[in-house]
């Protein structure tokens, strides 16, 4: 018997089946307790070391004794670093297997939820709605057409009698623009008053002579 059969039991006939998640749950619990001999082990180890190094040549068959010891744990020890390999690798196996289980399942059920979705339609149905749906938004667009159409009401005017007309006011108000201008060249351009500037105050005149006749007879002297 294997170790996956002592741990999960046989699966024989008639027997349960474990389930995914029942699986990745006893290999972590095997991890734990493997973790923990892991442990044991590795303080034995130490142990038995510290005991040949304490005997040495004093004491030479306790000290042999010890490292025998102390390989045998250390074989123990590698066997279950494997071990714990293989469960890790058996659990990642099982998480994987157990997400796509579940994915295949959401979309099973998405897909059964839009068959039933289609369930009541029928493609020869929808090609005749679509059909059916053009033809009256055709039908929309030529009513629109015709009611923005331009209607006379039944006036029919002569389009060059029109333009005739049209070239006649045209004329007229050339006319007049050129009116308007010919009447403003008779009229005069507005004078402009001209201005002296205005002369100095008498006062202020007599004050610079005098001040102008002090400097000459200052200058004299």
């Amino acid at each position: 018997m294997s170790l996956l059969q002592k741990l999960f039991g046989s699966g024989g006939k008639g027997g349960k089946q474990p389930t995914p998640q029942e699986a990745i749950q006893r290999l972590r619990e095997t991890e734990e307790m493997l973790s923990k001999k892991q442990d044991f082990l590795e303080k034995k180890i130490e142990q038995e070391l510290l005991t040949a190094k304490k005997n040495g040549t004093k004491n030479k068959r306790a000290a042999l004794l010890a490292l025998k010891r102390k390989k045998r744990y250390e074989k123990q020890l590698a066997q279950i670093d494997g071990t714990l390999s293989t469960i890790e690798f058996q659990r990642d196996a099982l998480e994987n297997a157990n997400t796509n289980t579940e994915v295949l399942k959401n979309m099973g059920f998405a897909a059964d939820a839009m068959k039933a979705a289609h369930g009541h339609m029928d493609i020869n149905k929808v090609d005749d709605l679509m059909a059916d749906i053009t033809e009256q938004q055709e039908i929309a667009q030529e009513i629109s057409d015709v009611i923005s159409r331009p209607v006379g009401f039944g006036e029919d005017y002569d389009e060059d009698e029109l333009m005739a007309e049209l070239e006649e006011l045209e004329q007229e108000e050339l006319d007049k623009n050129l009116l308007e201008i010919e009447g403003t060249e008779d009229v005069p351009l507005p004078s402009v008053p001209s201005t002296s500037l205005p002369s100095r105050p008498a006062k202020k005149q007599e004050e610079e002579d005098d001040e102008m006749a002090d400097l000459e007879a200052w200058a004299a002297n």
